[in-house]
């Protein structure tokens, strides 16, 4: 199993986040190198069984699941009978019997292997514009969080340890080089992520980012004054560029 969350440029949108789902490490080589091929998709996790997919799925959010069908003990069509919301769906199988059984789920797309990058592409832009328009009427302004999930918590690596922190115990997150410093209520915790890794899994009803080092809770800020916010005695810095979006989150008079 793998994951990873690079940073991408703050002008540029955010790659989709795909899980790929299937028992063949062949297959997931192959679609793995269809994404790395594909500028607007990140492979940000793989597994071989449909079991392991639903708890990632349960404790993390993706945009894209690539999912094979037939797997031992669960199947692909078993996983998404399991999932109460499912991000976007591309059934990549090599049989064409399953085709009206997988449609019943809405799937974006049923790919046949082997697998042709042409059309992967095609089944890729066609989640993209539907993840694009999904985005667009729920908010013109802002760009939402990974579709299918709205988490109340965050399991971070702490050293040699999966810690639970609860998005409501956070303070705010600060910039560390290659790690960040998560502060709450309970404890402060390095963790090895990026501040853009933090921007796509925290929940944007509740963070902001208000400076190239700091994410805020929006819950806990006590005052606004110049360049700068008060969260628990600390000062924290607000850049030019997250000024506006800053005030236009904040319940003022």
């Amino acid at each position: 199993m793998s994951f990873s969350s690079p940073e991408v440029d703050g002008l540029t949108p955010a790659p989709l986040r795909c899980l790929i789902v299937d028992d063949d490490p062949l297959s997931v080589q192959i679609v793995q190198n269809c994404i790395a091929n594909t500028p607007f998709l990140e492979a940000s996790g793989a597994c071989s069984s449909a079991i392991e997919a639903a708890e990632i799925l349960r404790t993390q959010a993706f945009d894209v699941l690539f999912l094979d069908i037939e797997m031992p003990l669960m199947s692909g069509l078993d996983l998404l009978r399991s999932l109460p919301e499912a991000p976007q769906v591309v059934l990549i199988t090599s049989s064409q019997s399953y085709a009206v059984q997988a449609f019943e789920f809405a799937v974006a797309d049923y790919l046949l292997k082997p697998l042709s990058y042409p059309r992967f592409l095609q089944a890729a832009q066609k989640v993209l514009e539907t993840i694009t328009a999904q985005r667009t009427a729920a908010d013109p302004d802002t760009q939402a969080a990974p579709i299918g999930s709205n988490p109340e918590f965050t399991f971070v690596k702490v050293d040699t340890k999966l810690v639970r922190v609860d998005f409501a115990d956070i303070y705010y997150v600060e910039a560390l080089g290659d790690y960040v410093h998560l502060v709450t209520t309970r404890s402060k915790l390095i963790v090895y992520s990026t501040m853009r890794a933090i921007e796509e899994k925290f929940p944007p009803q509740r963070f902001v980012r208000v400076h190239r080092s700091f994410i805020i809770n929006i819950d806990y800020v006590q005052a606004l004054e110049d360049n700068s916010l008060l969260i628990k005695e600390k000062y924290i810095p607000v850049g030019q560029t997250y000024m506006r979006g800053l005030l236009q989150r904040l319940n003022k008079l």
